[in-house]
């Protein structure tokens, strides 16, 4: 039997929390109604309002039509961004601390094409840039007027957004969500199928790009309570849509098969019950006996299904590392994995539409930065100023994206206070690309000047890019700095820092090394609907040459060197896949005649932890503080959940 693992432990964590939520929310409406009718109960508020209100609850429309349609045929040169993102600006020293591997990359120009997105990042963050730039002009000069404090306020990302008397005459609602979702946001809402039909949808949804008339769907979640064209029974249907890939492949609960029945973060795309007969038992007044519901006569065997027309539901939406999870009522009814591009910081709106009643809508776990003003421990928090005197043992790049705020905060007080980090001889840095959000932008640009951390890249933060950030760390440990070594990780990740340095002195090797969780026998994934699909075009053998697995992984110099050297020749392969793409590259020096040393390290745990660890992956902010603890105070790499 297959062990329980951490990550399903946690999850199963938060749905016994969400069972506590659901009932409390449960109750507390109940009072509401007996107090007053249900048409009178939406006009409860058992919240507090959020003081400065950055949740919009406005009627949805259809996208207003461009304001100066003859511009939507003209395509921007690629130049002219390269010129705006690159051009000089007036900023401080201290600002550029952030922007030191900017000028270094502009070669990304020239592979823009070579990689799914490039051309868009680029040019999305260029409006992002200019953006960001008019902002920082208006602080400096002075344009601001005696609303300054409030105005800053409200450009603060909201840690929740919450709205009661959600029910009007009109039924298509937007919510707005300024700074995306991340990883343990949810949204839950609170409403009654009704109408005719009582069908409704769900709609996660991003910003529509220059010229596009609807924003790209990031998941579209159905309710037919009367089925449709394929079933007469109740289904639930998931997918996504873009302009230009149109709808995706349906995703249905119950799926017409059960081998369909996929799992997405350990947990299934579709309950089992969902459709199943009620095996419940029903009292017969006149003799108080129970009877089983499908042995009575005349009586048709109901079939469960979460959402019933004219019964209050209180559904939750939740980001998961793979996927989003729907619960109804504290019970898993489905799962659904992202697909390519279409990711939770992108999601800038929550749509409601169909036959339903909504009661209320909260959305709490969203991104937000921490308030340096009120952070008692920063400077012990700041970044060590680098210094051309003092070698670097290790280099440690660290993908982030850039509303993970909680997350940069947990590896700030963890692993980078190790004495190694505070005294300079290694160097860790977070490589973060931009936002389509400005507010987003801004608190980023104040996290960077405040910490002394973070490296901004010149393009938009898609997944389908984090190749990109693999060669941008290896540009700042050569470049930059001259680190022996060049280590690439995640801000999900907990480092041990004293064991990494330790393995790297054991080794005693400091040319053509790859130490990691080196993946000897893997072979592409050819299925579309895999997040890592990969098609013969990218990749035409049928296997990878060793790689190391992405949570944590070292090179040498001479290699993080050959990396960018080859990148500024234009004759580095991108690969979408960063950890392989590492691989491939050290394959080819190895044709040009490297000797490369393979140094595999089992105690890097790709999904999860476990006692002894060197790396442990999937830690959200508060494994990151429970194992730094009990580094602290044993001695010994335990995990969280451990006696």
């Amino acid at each position: 039997m297959k062990a329980e693992t951490p990550h399903l432990t946690r999850m199963k964590k938060w749905y016994g929390g969400a069972l506590v939520s659901s009932l409390f929310m449960l109750l507390l409406l109940r009072y509401g109604f007996m107090k007053n009718p249900v048409e009178e109960s939406y006009l409860m508020n058992p919240f507090s309002s959020n003081g400065t209100n950055p949740l919009e609850w406005v009627r949805f429309t259809a996208p207003p039509a461009l304001q100066n349609p003859g511009n939507a045929s003209q395509v921007i040169s690629i130049d002219a961004i390269a010129f705006s993102l690159f051009a000089q600006r007036n900023l401080s020293k201290g600002e550029q601390q952030s922007l030191l591997t900017w000028n270094l990359l502009k070669n990304l120009i020239n592979h823009s094409h070579a990689l799914p997105n490039g051309v868009e990042a680029i040019k999305e963050a260029g409006s992002a840039w200019n953006s960001l730039m008019d902002s920082i002009e208006e602080e400096k000069h002075g344009y601001v007027n005696d609303n300054s404090s409030r105005k800053a306020k409200e450009k603060q990302c909201p840690h929740f957004l919450n709205k009661m008397n959600a029910t009007e005459p009109e039924s298509h609602y937007k919510l707005r969500v300024p700074c995306g979702l991340t990883q343990g946001s949810s949204i839950t809402i609170i409403g009654i199928p009704n109408g005719l039909l009582g069908d409704f949808r769900i709609d996660l949804t991003g910003e529509a790009l220059p010229g596009e008339p609807d924003p790209p769907i990031i998941l579209h979640y159905n309710v037919r309570l009367h089925g449709d064209k394929i079933t007469e029974d109740p289904v639930i249907v998931q997918n996504t849509w873009t302009i230009a890939h149109d709808w995706g492949e349906e995703v249905r609960c119950p799926p017409p098969t059960p081998e369909e029945n996929e799992k997405v973060d350990e947990l299934e795309q579709c309950n089992k019950l969902v459709g199943k007969d009620d095996n419940r038992t029903i009292r017969v007044h006149s003799h108080g006996l129970r009877l089983p519901l499908l042995g009575l006569q005349g009586v048709k065997p109901r079939r469960y299904f979460p959402f019933k027309q004219g019964s209050l539901f209180v559904a939750t939406l939740r980001v998961g590392p793979e996927g989003v999870q729907m619960t109804v009522d504290g019970k898993h009814v489905t799962s659904f994995a992202y697909r390519e591009t279409l990711e939770p910081w992108l999601v800038s709106e929550v749509r409601i539409s169909g036959d339903v009643k909504l009661i209320s809508v909260l959305a709490s776990g969203l991104p937000t930065s921490e308030d340096s003003d009120h952070t008692v421990d920063i400077e012990a928090l700041k970044s060590v100023p680098l210094s051309l005197q003092r070698p670097v043992d290790l280099f440690i790049g660290v993908f982030s994206t850039a509303n993970n705020f909680k997350r940069r905060m947990a590896v700030r007080r963890t692993w980078m206070q190790y004495p190694e980090v505070r005294s300079g001889t290694v160097v860790v840095r977070f490589f973060v690309g931009l936002h389509k959000s400005h507010i987003v932008n801004d608190e980023l640009w104040n996290e960077a000047r405040t910490y002394g951390d973070i490296q901004l890249m010149p393009f938009v933060d898609y997944y389908s890019l984090i190749t990109w950030k693999t060669l941008a760390i290896c540009t700042f440990g050569t470049e930059v700095v001259s680190a022996k070594f060049v280590m690439k990780t995640d801000d999900d990740a907990f480092v041990r820092l004293d064991e990494v340095m330790a393995s790297l002195s054991r080794i005693n090797v400091t040319h053509g090394l790859l130490y990691g969780l080196i993946n000897s026998d893997s072979q592409p994934h050819r299925s579309t609907d895999s997040k890592w699909f990969i098609s013969p075009e990218e990749w035409s053998e049928e296997k990878y040459p060793p790689w190391a697995h992405g949570p944590g992984y070292v090179v040498s110099h001479d290699i993080a060197k050959a990396v960018y050297k080859r990148f500024n020749e234009v004759r580095l392969k991108m690969f979408k896949l960063e950890d392989v793409a590492m691989g491939i590259w050290i394959a080819d020096m190895q044709k040009d005649g490297l000797e490369v040393h393979y140094e595999k390290e089992e105690r890097i745990f790709n999904e999860g932890c476990k006692d002894g660890y060197v790396i442990a992956h999937y830690q959200g902010p508060r494994e990151m503080m429970c194992l730094w603890q009990k580094l602290q105070e044993t001695k010994r790499a335990r995990c969280c959940g451990d006696p």
